[in-house]
């Protein structure tokens, strides 16, 4: 009881900080204690503008972590790093632990260990899914061959967990630690689906879970941790960033199959020419006619672009792009469910606009 009491007196104490440092707006009109304003954090941008000088901290802090005496790692990882990203993992872990009422430092160098175990992910799967495209620009693989690639990766990895020891706090290297493992089952299990046309939703969901809403969980998650929130407040936290991460990853494959190569950053039917069965493929499999499950199949299994436009007409004509931009939607909106777990504040309204930004973007 005394050690609850002590926790809810420094989370009271960290708010009152917070909101000392991003004060609410003035009313002339109505008073301080009846009057409801609206939110100050409306789009993605307000959400950079809240988040700009933890960024710029976790941003310097990437810049002199990333470097090597072996002049290879300082190319390939800049080349990565400085690849126009938003940052929008160590921007999660950051705006989360605010949101918690934590108004220490840590969370900068929690932010770059997460910026890091993505960027190495990164890496890895290009040379897996043999990219050539990423954001715009060459992959790694493309420029330096696939050795180097992994090598580099392995080096991120690695300088993670030595930014994450140095934090010396056992139940933060337990959740990364246990993170970064799920996240290697998940190549695995994408690697198990790749040209196999029977891949069920829940299959494909569980390869997502793993490969990307695992660490999105984890960088929320470790802002509780930071903030020592009681664990409901943390496992609100977390499935805050679980549900985030699938909606992210569902509009991601939606936009596969909806968006440009010059808009998004990589070339269109990258998924299927690597016999990936992402939703939109498995939703038209399932509701298409025989003719256009049986196509659509052979695509997966040939993982050709041959027959891309035939694809594409059969993912219109069965709507199975507006099905899956619901599904990302429903896990948008759990996201959001899950913040009215923790008190208004602007990081709070800056979580719930990521959550809408995860499924409206177009790139």
């Amino acid at each position: 009881m005394l050690r609850r009491l002590v926790s809810r007196c420094r989370r009271r104490a960290s708010a009152d900080r917070y909101n000392r440092r991003f004060p609410p707006a003035e009313s002339s009109s109505m008073s301080a204690t009846h009057a409801v304003f609206p939110p100050r954090v409306e789009r993605f941008t307000d959400v950079q503008r809240l988040a700009a000088t933890d960024m710029a901290a976790v941003d310097a802090l990437i810049r002199a972590r990333l470097a090597s005496d072996v002049v290879l790692i300082n190319q390939i990882a800049e080349h990565i790093i400085g690849g126009g990203g938003k940052r929008l993992r160590p921007m999660l872990h950051a705006l989360a632990a605010r949101a918690a009422g934590y108004d220490g430092t840590q969370h900068a160098q929690l932010a770059a260990v997460i910026e890091f175990i993505h960027t190495s992910t990164l890496l890895h799967d290009d040379v897996v899914d043999e990219s050539d495209l990423r954001r715009g620009r060459k992959t790694a693989n493309a420029v330096w061959g696939n050795a180097a690639s992994v090598l580099v990766g392995d080096f991120l990895y690695s300088r993670s967990f030595q930014m994450m020891v140095e934090l010396d706090d056992m139940r933060v290297m337990r959740i990364l630690a246990d993170t970064t493992n799920r996240i290697a089952e998940g190549e695995v299990l994408q690697l198990l689906n790749i040209g196999n046309p029977d891949t069920s939703q829940q299959a494909y969901l569980d390869v997502i879970e793993r490969k990307t809403a695992v660490l999105f969980a984890a960088a929320t998650r470790l802002g509780a941790v930071l903030a020592n929130l009681p664990r409901e407040q943390e496992d609100a936290l977390a499935r805050y960033g679980l549900d985030l991460g699938y909606a992210f990853q569902i509009a991601d494959d939606v936009l596969d199959y909806a968006s440009d190569a010059g808009t998004l950053g990589k070339n269109i039917g990258d998924d299927l020419a690597e016999g990936k069965p992402t939703l939109p493929l498995i939703i038209a499999i399932e509701r298409g006619t025989p003719a256009q499950a049986a196509m659509l199949k052979q695509a997966v299994q040939t993982g050709g672009l041959d027959a891309l436009d035939d694809v594409l007409a059969a993912i219109h004509a069965t709507h199975a792009l507006d099905a899956s931009r619901e599904r990302a939607h429903a896990y948008a909106r759990s996201a959001r469910d899950a913040l009215a777990a923790l008190p208004p504040s602007d990081a709070r309204d800056a979580l719930g606009v990521l959550a809408d930004y995860a499924v409206d973007r177009t790139r």
